[in-house]
């Protein structure tokens, strides 16, 4: 795993994907990330450890253009501007992540190994929370 931190550019094929996204024209953009993200979360027996790490990277994407969002890209990342992404890509990027994290994830099994495959997590689940924020408990009423 050519990895150096846990950021979702921060391994070869994320920056690899980054790179591709700057050499693609303004309007194929879109569609790279939705099929990067379609096929992560796509059904299937394995998910290998290249599409988990260019979904994250999409989902990173994604999730900057949020309102709560952060800025994703480091210096591994795309450096040209994407388009106004659609909001559908959101769901598209949870249903994502949540295969990257699941038992049956490649990713997720090297991260498990990992010193820093906690934080690594936790950082997932802080995208995922920015795409599909936790709705917070009631209180109840008291009467």
């Amino acid at each position: 795993m050519g990895t150096w931190d846990i950021g979702p550019f921060d391994n070869d094929t994320a920056a690899d994907f980054g790179g591709n996204l700057d050499e693609a024209a303004m309007e194929e953009r879109e569609s790279m990330l939705r099929r990067v993200l379609e096929r992560a979360a796509a059904p299937a027996d394995h998910l290998d450890a290249p599409d988990a790490e260019r979904a994250v990277a999409a989902a990173a994407l994604v999730a900057a253009q949020h309102p709560d969002g952060e800025a994703a890209c480091s210096n591994y990342g795309p450096s040209e501007p994407l388009p106004e992404l659609p909001a559908d890509l959101r769901t598209l990027a949870v249903d994502a992540l949540d295969r990257v994290v699941a038992e049956l994830s490649e990713l997720a099994d090297l991260w498990g190994e990992a010193a820093d495959g906690p934080k690594w997590r936790q950082d997932i689940t802080r995208l995922r929370d920015v795409l599909d924020p936790p709705i917070p408990p009631q209180e109840e009423a008291l009467f």
